[in-house]
């Protein structure tokens, strides 16, 4: 007979949007055992599984905290109420949570202050009565009203009532064995349960096998990033011509699954780290920036084909994908992460993809240029298993430049995720320069725009950004230094001829009150965003988007995070956030240079 030999779930506490898929172990009358569902339509041994999901619903009603939303709410901000801010946001586990969350949380008030005074309302009767001391009136009593109001799904409860226990009302919910808890079971406890059935006579066999989750929670909503417009054309040669269409692109390193282990991450809550949650989060973030075109870091190659390629499909786009080669790595295949190139199809039609393998490069390098007693040590400090995906596309006729309606609009996009070791630093460079020179053969085929995305694992001011940054690396640069296998000689060679530019550097060339808070979040001796990667350890750039600067105009970024933004003490990722890096987003205009008369 079938047996069921464990169920858990791989979180307890369920979000809002984020579907639970029980594990379910099963033991074969041949006494093996399977993970696989085993459904009516599908039996096993004249047996399968019925599975249902129940809402318990308790005549108490309980908030949760907005802050830490795993955790009961204790008390009650008065002035969110006042100002009719979502009472969702009111809450808050503890005091000490209340005060520490204070100067994020009255960014709320000063909002809904500025809509209010623009209708002629009163400050006062926003606000209510705070001081300056840094915290707001509370109210540490929760009312039945005010716990109602966010607590109460409306008539949408299914109409059967399986089971009344105490105070408590089980009601079902669903009847598979995956279940994405909705707004209605906020704050309420989920119930699964799992029986094995005969399949000829529909009667259950041996117990049932029950879990109980967490109350539901909704997902953490991270403050919405803005598109600013930039205006670099008084810094930029006026003898061109734009076209009148725009697009957008998006880089982002996701943070791979298979790297977001509990030990380097513990300052993350477990179930904002886990990938059913991450995912979901991660989808939401990346649909709502709405890029023409978007380069993605670290997808493992099974959330690729199963989660990324079908569901950014749903949304328009049309996806690429180069996953790392595997000379290094040695665990499961189909985990390992690579770069996903995606673009609306609305917008863009694909011509033609490149895909470039260091570990080839480094065996062409080591063939021609290491003696043969030093290979096998030069093979080890190269093969690395990065990747870089180049795809040309074309715009859609609606997009093509004004200045000639019948020819072509080709665009190149490389996406790039440059090895990660801090002490390779010849390693980075070769691999950002083998990039740059393929990228040159293709300028020379044909004469298109080009962006470099990516994340290039190295900072500002370092080799590899000076060589994407200014052509070339001076001589003297610390980093070249590290070269013990002199591949990097002569220094001479480590030149391209591409135009290159970082986008973000824009936001530098802006002039105006309008900017300067977007500038203080700029590093003034790189013109590169302070930050594009925070962890407990580590806090710097290293993602970028270069363009070339004789066919593209940057007409606007999205804004970066500052430090307020992640909140107080808190590294990436997080509930809000869920990658330890954070996108780039920017918007450009096709431009013509005008030849001098």
């Amino acid at each position: 007979m079938l047996n069921v030999l464990r169920v858990h779930l791989p979180s307890d506490i369920p979000i809002v949007g984020c579907e639970l898929t029980p594990y379910v172990l099963l033991r074969r009358t041949d006494k093996t055992v399977t993970t696989d569902d085993v459904t009516e339509i599908s039996p096993l041994d004249g047996h399968f599984l019925r599975y249902k999901w129940y809402r318990v619903q308790s005549d108490k009603k309980v908030a949760v905290c907005s802050v830490h939303p795993s955790e009961q709410a204790t008390l009650q901000c008065l002035g969110c109420l006042k100002a009719k801010i979502p009472v969702s946001k009111s809450y808050h586990c503890t005091p000490k949570c209340f005060s520490d969350a204070w100067q994020h949380h009255r960014v709320l008030h000063d909002r809904a202050a500025s809509a209010v005074n623009e209708n002629g309302n009163e400050e006062e009767e926003v606000f209510g009565r705070f001081n300056n001391s840094g915290s707001g009136s509370i109210n540490t009593t929760l009312s039945s009203s005010a716990s109602s109001t966010s607590l109460t799904n409306g008539n949408v409860y299914p109409a059967t009532v399986s089971q009344r226990n105490g105070g408590e009302t089980w009601f079902e919910v669903g009847r598979s064995k995956t279940y994405t808890p909705s707004a209605d079971d906020i704050g309420h406890v989920l119930k699964f349960e799992c029986v094995v059935v005969d399949a000829e006579t529909k009667l259950t066999v041996g117990h049932t096998n029950t879990i109980l989750t967490s109350r539901v929670i909704p997902a953490p909503s991270p403050i919405p990033r803005q598109l600013i417009p930039v205006d670099t054309m008084g810094s930029l040669d006026d003898r061109r011509i734009t076209s009148s269409g725009t697009f957008t692109v998006l880089s982002y390193n996701i943070l791979s699954d298979s790297y977001a282990s509990n030990d380097l991450y513990n300052y993350c809550p477990s179930w904002a780290l886990s990938w059913p949650y991450r995912r979901q989060n991660l989808l939401r973030e990346i649909v709502g920036y709405r890029a023409d075109i978007i380069c993605l870091q670290e997808v493992q190659s099974d959330h690729y084909d199963e989660f990324f390629a079908p569901e950014l499909d749903k949304h328009g786009y049309y996806g690429l994908y180069k996953r790392k080669t595997n000379e290094v790595y040695n665990g499961n295949i189909n985990t390992i992460d690579g770069c996903a190139t995606f673009f609306r199809r609305d917008r863009f039609s694909h011509v033609k993809k490149y895909e470039v393998e260091f570990n080839k490069a480094a065996q062409s390098l080591t063939d021609a240029m290491i003696p043969t007693t030093q290979k096998k040590n030069a093979l080890n400090r190269l093969v690395k298993d990065n990747v870089a995906l180049i795809v040309v596309l074309e715009a859609k006729v609606n997009n093509q430049p004004i200045d000639n309606p019948g020819k072509r609009q080709l665009l190149c996009v490389a996406n790039t995720h440059v090895n990660v070791h801090q002490d390779l630093k010849d390693v980075k460079l070769w691999q950002v320069h083998t990039l740059l020179k393929g990228l040159e053969k293709i300028a020379v085929s044909a004469d298109i725009p080009m962006l470099v995305c990516g994340d290039f694992n190295s900072v500002p001011g370092s080799a590899p950004h000076a060589l994407l940054a200014m052509g070339k690396v001076d001589p003297s640069h610390p980093d070249l230094a590290v070269d013990p296998l002199n591949i990097l000689r002569p220094h001479s060679k480590l030149i391209h001829q591409l135009p290159l530019v970082s986008a973000y550097s824009s936001f530098a060339r802006t002039v105006g009150l309008g900017y300067e808070q977007h500038k203080r979040r700029m590093d003034s001796s790189t013109n590169e965003p302070l930050f594009t990667n925070v962890t407990r350890d580590f806090i710097g750039s290293l993602d970028y988007i270069f363009y070339t600067a004789d066919s593209l105009v940057v007409e606007s970024l999205l804004e970066l995070l500052d430090e307020e933004s992640l909140r107080k003490d808190t590294a990436l990722p997080s509930p809000e956030w869920s990658s330890d890096h954070i996108a780039l987003l920017a918007e450009f205009r096709c431009c013509k240079n005008i030849s001098r008369r």
